[in-house]
């Protein structure tokens, strides 16, 4: 059996490793030796107030901060957004998905003209399910889109793994940007969401995807089943989708 003071050197050593494990959470991948300058940004929107986050290699968070009602007309959306005040040397991935969002929500045509800010929080910058699934819906489902959780799943490689994707899309740290909102039950009901039922419900119905209001025994009914996303098709896999 060790002695005293060898097992004190082994908990000393274990306790320098897990804080250097620590502080690698907070560093720029590729960049150990830095941490990221953070940056955060406040903007209005139909939605309440919207904090963006992140530093001068790319966006780290959305976060709604608002909540919108079930029963609120998209239509009645206020006029465009006021960027609130801030620090002059704001991160331009900041601007560029503040200037996003407007258009979003606001003039949703403009969209693809308007670049998509580089992303850099830690879940971007791993190997991982999360990464593929939020890669995937980012690039797949577009505006008035919609797709369930299974059909997601199998576009990221792993059709039996609806449950895992449920939890990419909690841990989705751009909201609306990544468009987790139009990840959908196979059944047609719009399912959970992070941000409330009601904020997913008010950007289907913003994007055009709901054909009724909110139903209150358990879900929408949806206009346009997996239109576009799914190539036409109400199959539980994807259709024309590597």
């Amino acid at each position: 059996m060790p002695r005293l003071p060898a097992l004190l050197r082994c908990s000393a050593s274990l306790r320098l490793q897990l804080l250097a494990v620590g502080a690698l959470g907070n560093a720029v991948p590729g960049r150990m030796d830095k941490v990221c300058d953070m940056k955060y940004k406040m903007m209005d929107s139909p939605l309440g107030k919207i904090e963006l986050s992140g530093c001068e290699q790319g966006l780290h968070g959305i976060k709604l901060h608002g909540r919108k009602g079930a029963d609120t007309d998209p239509m009645e959306a206020p006029p465009p957004p006021e960027l609130l005040c801030g620090p002059e040397d704001v991160a331009e991935p900041l601007m560029q998905c503040a200037a996003w969002l407007d258009a979003y929500f606001h003039k949703p045509a403009l969209l693809t003209e308007l670049p998509l800010p580089s992303l850099h929080h830690p879940v971007f910058q791993q190997d991982s399910f999360t990464r593929q699934v939020l890669w995937k819906l980012l690039k797949v489902v577009k505006f008035g889109e919609m797709i369930s959780y299974q059909q997601l799943a199998a576009l990221a490689g792993n059709p039996k793994a609806a449950r895992a994707v449920g939890g990419a899309m909690r841990n989705n740290p751009v909201p609306i940007l990544i468009p987790c909102h139009r990840v959908i039950c196979s059944s047609g009901a719009v399912g959970n969401y992070s941000g409330g039922l009601g904020v997913k419900e008010w950007l289907l119905a913003h994007e055009g995807s709901l054909v009724e209001g909110p139903s209150r025994g358990g879900g929408s009914r949806l206009a346009r089943s997996w239109r576009g996303a799914l190539g036409g098709t109400t199959s539980s896999q994807p259709a024309g989708r590597n």
